[in-house]
């Protein structure tokens, strides 16, 4: 079993508390290189890890995380059932997969059943640090490839007529939503609150039939809205 806990103190940077990381992943190789690395960073605290999926909801659980690193092909649980189950339980950590598993078959299920973003295990590490405090801030983050996977699964799926039903506001969060920007963000530039943002996005999932923010941005890029 995989040690859930860490020691120490909660570290904190000159702009406030670090971002929360637990590791969800089989191979302690892999979840010992990553924490080496991590650890160096002044903005990321690793809190803990896990060798499963099911490991891993228990650890999020009990360590409320800002961020999970998960594997998606682990034995037991893997990580889409972990993904799946972590929003059943409207746990506030972002997932960010991390993987080496490239199949649009795997990429897919993935960003469906919840996923914040999805990267490779050859990920560069800078990036990777980027990556976490990307997702941590309310972004979608996808690489290249996964967006077009995502994308492609979407061709046959028709719904453009949908995007009639948004008002004109809702349009320009959805734009925003597409150009990666997080809640606050996006109050900000329309000068709204982020309860009027929330409920913008909320409605913008309903009338478009989406589950989340990565498929509204998917949506958005493909009907040529926002980024």
């Amino acid at each position: 079993m995989a040690d859930h806990t860490r020691g120490g103190t909660e570290r904190a940077t000159g702009e406030g508390r670090a971002i929360r990381v637990l590791l969800v992943d089989d191979h302690q190789v892999v979840r010992r290189g990553l924490r080496t690395f991590l650890e160096v960073q002044d903005d990321i605290e690793v809190v803990g890890e896990a060798s499963d999926g099911a490991e891993g909801i228990a650890a999020t659980e009990q360590l409320r995380p800002d961020v999970v690193l998960m594997d998606i092909k682990m034995p037991g649980m893997d990580g889409i059932e972990a993904l799946r189950q972590l929003r059943t339980l409207d746990n506030p950590a972002k997932v960010l997969v991390v993987t080496s598993f490239t199949e649009q078959r795997t990429v897919v299920p993935a960003l469906r059943a919840g996923a914040a973003g999805y990267v490779y295990k050859d990920i560069d590490p800078d990036a990777l640090a980027g990556a976490i405090r990307s997702v941590h801030a309310g972004h979608v983050l996808l690489q290249p490839e996964v967006a077009g996977a995502l994308l492609s699964q979407e061709d046959g799926n028709g719904g453009q007529g949908r995007g009639s039903s948004l008002t004109e506001r809702e349009g320009e969060v959805l734009g925003l939503i597409a150009d990666g920007r997080s809640n606050r963000e996006i109050a900000r530039a329309l000068v709204l609150s982020e309860k009027t943002v929330k409920t913008h996005v909320s409605n913008i999932l309903m009338k478009l039939d989406l589950a989340d923010r990565t498929q509204a941005a998917l949506w958005a890029v493909r009907h040529g809205i926002g980024a």
